[in-house]
Formats: structure tokens, sequence, C-alpha cells
């Protein structure tokens, strides 16, 4: 409803109120079906239902030239002998030469039936190109030389090289030329007739042929988003307590509550007199030596992953915040907040997701039909760099509301872990109303993931936490736990 309502004052900028009758009395003639020449969005996408949509086709290339096809045989040379021999009553001899040089080495063999070289003779004279076997009297061309081919992919539907289509900073686009691919066929055949029509013309506007996006991201730039270090110290030497620190993030943090309420509860209910503005700067503060203790205690990867992004306001627009969660353990295995939601994005979240799992084991990713996944697993699963070891990552894609393929009836269980988690998240988040910046933003995050990881008991496992620390456990409060964790994350950034 906003973008309409959006659009209408764009309109009421541009538009003398004349000029808005005349809009008006042309859209009311667009409802009533008067005006062919203008149609709607959906009308359009009748039309042409297979139109281009970015979308990533789920095999990986091959690596590795296949070997050629051959030809299956459809006669047997030694029937055929002994047909000739039960016909005639005499053995079919092989072929007397003349010229030794003309000999057709008995490597060779008849595609047709499979008859050794000594029954093939050459039919060209001395161009030697063509084949002529005695037993089955049929054609054939000689095997040409193979050259090693100079491709670096080929395709996995009909194993023709790949060329290379486009080709930037950050991309490499690779194509099949092949007009005989299945994939080709199969796609071409989905097409109507005013799709035909507008394929002959702008081939561009519908995808048909199998494409492979090899990314080159710089390593550097595949970092998740941390806090920044501000110029108001170290959370060490701060003017309050620990003791105090440990209640503003219990209350700002860990009960969701607004940097003005949390003030407000310390002075009036623990009699601690610190402005709202100091709370934020001890989140700030204590966010840059939680992102690291985050990492440190991450823990191993769960076999089945899910992931999604939410949407968070910073600034007044609209951000990304990216989530993997394990399905068994329930640990948050990897965030990172974003402007866009890119390839290179989901390509930070799933690349930190994977650091500590194992590498003989190929872990699956439930998530939504979000293409950046599907290009970022490829980045992950690029056959040139694993030299065929274990994929690690498997996609599962689970699709709308209601279950209308199998995968998506399968998986959607714990597709809804993630989108659970997701309220989990927007109810910590809510009493900000938005974020004036960024790092203020990753703020929050980092310390509601030490919050959902380490203190925060999950009634699915037991009402347990989904990383337990040793040295919390015997600690009963809330308050205490998080100074504990602020010592121990002091402990570690002192350590490094």
């Amino acid at each position: 409803m906003k973008p309409i309502v959006s659009l209408v004052r764009w309109f009421c900028r541009q538009l003398s109120l004349e000029e808005l009758f005349i809009a008006t009395t042309i859209i009311l003639e667009v409802l009533n079906d008067d005006r062919p020449d203008i149609k709607c969005k959906d009308a359009l996408r009748q039309e042409h239902p297979n139109y281009r949509k970015y979308d990533v086709d789920p095999e990986p290339p091959l690596t590795e030239c296949p070997p050629p096809k051959r030809r299956q045989p459809t006669a047997d040379w030694k029937a055929l002998l002994e047909t000739h021999r039960l016909n005639t009553g005499q053995e079919l001899k092989p072929v007397r030469r003349c010229d030794p040089s003309a000999t057709v080495p008995n490597a060779t063999h008849c595609p047709n039936c499979n008859a050794p070289g000594k029954y093939i003779y050459y039919n060209d004279g001395k161009k030697r190109s063509q084949l002529l076997c005695k037993v089955c009297n049929q054609l054939s061309k000689v095997a040409y030389r193979r050259h090693p081919s100079q491709a670096k992919y080929w395709c996995p539907c009909c194993n023709s090289a790949l060329y290379l289509w486009k080709k930037s900073e950050i991309i490499t686009i690779y194509k099949c030329p092949n007009d005989q691919c299945p994939r080709y066929l199969s796609a071409k055949a989905k097409l109507n007739a005013q799709e035909r029509e507008l394929q002959e013309s702008k081939s561009s506007q519908f995808k048909l042929r199998y494409q492979y996006r090899e990314y080159h991201f710089d390593p550097k730039y595949l970092v998740p988003s941390s806090p920044q270090t501000s110029d108001m110290g170290r959370i060490d030497r701060i003017h309050s307590s620990f003791n105090t620190l440990g209640l503003v993030l219990t209350l700002a943090v860990s009960y969701g509550l607004s940097s003005r309420m949390s003030a407000h509860m310390l002075k009036h209910v623990f009699g601690i007199s610190i402005s709202h503005v100091t709370v934020l700067n001890y989140l700030a503060q204590a966010a840059v030596l939680c992102h690291p203790f985050n990492s440190h205690y991450k823990g191993p990867v769960d076999v089945r992953i899910a992931g999604d992004e939410t949407y968070i306001r910073v600034a007044d627009q609209w951000n990304y915040t990216w989530f993997t969660i394990g399905t068994t353990s329930r640990a948050i295995h990897a965030y990172h907040l974003s402007d866009t939601r890119s390839t290179q994005h989901a390509l930070i979240t799933l690349s930190e997701t994977i650091r500590t799992a194992p590498h003989d084991i190929t872990t699956e990713f439930v998530g939504d039909g979000n293409p950046a996944y599907d290009s970022a697993i490829h980045a992950i699963n690029n056959p040139a760099l694993l030299e065929g070891s274990t994929l690690p990552l498997q996609r599962r894609t689970v699709i709308g509301l209601t279950n209308e393929d199998s995968e998506s009836t399968e998986y959607r269980q714990f597709k809804q872990i993630i989108e659970r988690f997701n309220r989990t998240y927007k109810f910590h988040t809510r009493a900000r109303s938005g974020f004036k910046d960024f790092n203020g933003a990753v703020a929050l995050t980092v310390l509601f993931v030490t919050h959902y990881n380490f203190l925060r008991a999950h009634s699915a496992i037991g009402y347990k936490v989904p990383r337990p620390i040793n040295d919390l456990k015997a600690i009963s409060t809330i308050q205490g736990q998080w100074t504990k964790i602020m010592h121990m994350a002091t402990e570690l950034d002192l350590a490094a």
C-alpha cells in the first residue's frame, strides 16, 4: 500500500489539478478495457510467463573435458559374417590391399557393426577421410584427432564447452552455445507463441541456455560486518562498574528495552543515574569486544542449517540483517548486515557459516528462493577450487507460503525455524524504532547474538542455551553472566 501512496504523491507533485483529472479519466478507461494500448502489470505477466528472471542454474559445470560420445553399433559384425556364409556358402574374407600404405589400422572399428580394421578400406583414394565397411557396406568418416580443448568449463547438460559470455571485475559468466542442448530445447519449448515471436527479435528477454557465474570477490571484502571502534575509549575504562555494565546489557539487550527506558529503570529501580546516551555508548563499546567473542566461541556447524535475511531501518533506509541458524543446536552460525541483498553479502554470510564446518561433510542450507543464495553457493562450491573434494553446501529451497513442490514440503519445517527466529530478533530491535547509523545496528545485532547463543535458554533444546560456556553455569543472574562475558571478552581481546 505504501508504494501506491508514494506514487500518488509523486503524481500530485508533477501534475496540476486539471492534468490530474485527465490522468484519472485515462485510468478509468484502462479499468474498463477501453485502452488496449495501456496494459497493467499483471496482464503483461500473463502474456509472458517465461519472461527472463534472475535465476541460477543449479548444476555446477564440468571442469574436465568429457570423453566424446561414441556411436553405438546397430549391428553385430560376427552375425553379419555368419549370415553371409549361410547365404553364399563362402566365408567373407578381409580386404586384400595392394598398397600397404592404404592399410586401415586394426584398432579402427566400423561404427555401424563394430567390424575390425581388416574388413575396412578407404573409400576416397588418397584423401583417406572416408571409410567403407566390407561387412555391412556402410560408409563412415575417419575419426578426427581431438585437440586439447582450451575451455575452462563444460555444460553438464550436453558436455559442450562453455564460452566466455560476459566479464567484469567481480564476475565472469560462461554460456553454453549448443542449440541441441537439452536445457535449451526444454526452455524454448515452454515459450508461448507471443514469447517465441519476441524471442526472435529480443533473445535476451528470455533465459534459455545454461549459464555459470564465476565470482572474483577479493577475500578481504568477504568478512561479516563488525562494530567500529569509537573515540569513547575502552569498555574496561568506563566510569561505572562492570556490574552496572551488566545491568545495562541485561535491560537493553536481553529484555529489549530502549536506551531511555533502560536509563529510567537504572535510576528509579536500581538507583544508578546514567543518561540514555551513556547506555548507547556502553552498548557500542561492549559490541566491539563481543564480536570476536562470538566468533571465538561459535562452535561446530550443524549438518543442516536455515538462513534468511530480514529488514531493519537504518537512517530512514531499509537495510538487511542476514542470519544462519542450526536446525538442531539452534545456535546462530553467522550474522551480517548490508544495504542490499546482493550475492556478495549472501557469500559473506555463508562463508562465515561454514568456517568451522568439517571439510568432509556436506552441509544442507535451507532458504527461500532468493537467487543470491544460489550464486553464493555456486561460488563456494566452485568445482575448479574443490578439486574433487566434498561439496561444502547443498541448496534446499522452500518457495512461498504453501507447499507447491516436494522439496518445500520436506524442508518447510526447517525454514520455519529461521522465520520464528526473525520474530525474536525483531522483538529485540523494535524498541529502537530504527537506527540512526549503521554502526548502531551492527552493535545491537552483535550483542543480540551474544545473548541468543550464550544466555538465552531455548525450549526446543530442553531450555538450554545453544552454546553453553562452563564459566557461566555457576552464575544465576543474567547481569552476572553478562559481566562474566565482558571479562572473558576483555581477556580474549588482550590476548589477541
